[in-house]
């Protein structure tokens, strides 16, 4: 599944930490005893629940607020609302409540793009940039570059803005695109806490997931100069569908690019100038 982490089915018991303690653990019990905070978090359904409590103990600022953040984790949060931050392409992110939480195979995008910029201009613009991070990763990689960032969602843009992303018209060398391309119809597999907290608006990439992606294909090719380069996220085989609308809107055949299983992560085309 596009973009989403993959989370453990199995289950501690409430008997097994009834056994630890009788009641609701008590944060006062849980700063001290990271171990506990972990059993709660893997019995939530957690993948990382070591490094996320470690994360949970390390940002609270009380014990209150850290029996409120872990269940706010429980219920299925993501953990950078929680914490407020979380670390992509080795840097420290601020991510506000609401806005799309950006996920790690998304940084082999922000790599690839950041060495296309330095060696092919120095002007970028992030469609659909979220909180800013791959704007973020091309500004610190790339610190004589102008990187612009665009979003429909005012929270993420405000967002975006304070992670550095400024956001303004120019013509470019690199556009770098994390668009929603989940189909429609597969929403409903995502985990369930994916479907309850983050914006349907950041997932849903309609009908066969490109429909957002194609418009941004058109923007790209007037947004571009000729030799400059469209990034941009995908999955399953929609770099296949993809490749007509590239076509027509005067890009080269595409490169490619998977994760270590295999799977499809997305595409670089270079812009050849020429619209069909």
């Amino acid at each position: 599944m596009p973009g989403v982490a993959r989370w453990l089915t199995s289950r501690l018991t409430p008997a097994a930490l009834h056994d630890t303690v009788s009641h609701t653990v008590a944060v006062s019990i849980l700063r001290p005893a990271a171990a506990i905070v972990v059993d709660r978090l893997m019995a939530a359904g957690c993948v990382a629940a070591a490094a996320e409590a470690d994360l949970l103990i390390a940002a609270a600022p009380d014990d209150k607020s850290l029996e409120a953040w872990i269940r706010r984790r429980e219920q299925g949060e993501p953990l950078p609302w929680i914490i407020g931050t979380m670390q992509f392409c080795g840097r420290s992110l601020r991510i506000d409540p609401g806005v799309y939480v950006p996920r790690c195979q998304s940084e082999g995008l922000a790599r690839r793009a950041a060495t296309l910029l330095a060696a092919n201009g120095h002007r970028a613009v992030d469609l659909c940039t979220g909180s800013g991070a791959i704007a973020a990763h091309l500004i610190a990689e790339v610190p004589a570059a102008t990187v612009i960032g665009v979003d429909i969602d005012k929270r993420a843009v405000q967002c975006a803005r304070r992670n550095g992303a400024p956001l303004r018209p120019e013509v470019f060398d690199i556009v770098t695109a994390v668009a929603p391309y989940v189909p429609t119809g597969q929403l409903r597999l995502l985990p369930a806490d994916v479907q309850r907290y983050e914006p349907r608006l950041a997932l849903d990439g309609g009908e066969d997931g490109l429909d957002l992606i194609r418009r941004i294909v058109v923007a790209a090719a007037h947004l571009l100069r000729p030799g400059g380069w469209l990034l941009t996220e995908l999955g399953g085989e929609q770099d296949r569908a993809l490749g007509p609308a590239l076509a027509v809107s005067g890009f080269d055949p595409a490169t490619s690019w998977f994760d270590e299983d295999g799977d499809l992560r997305g595409l670089a085309a270079q812009a050849t100038g020429g619209r069909g």
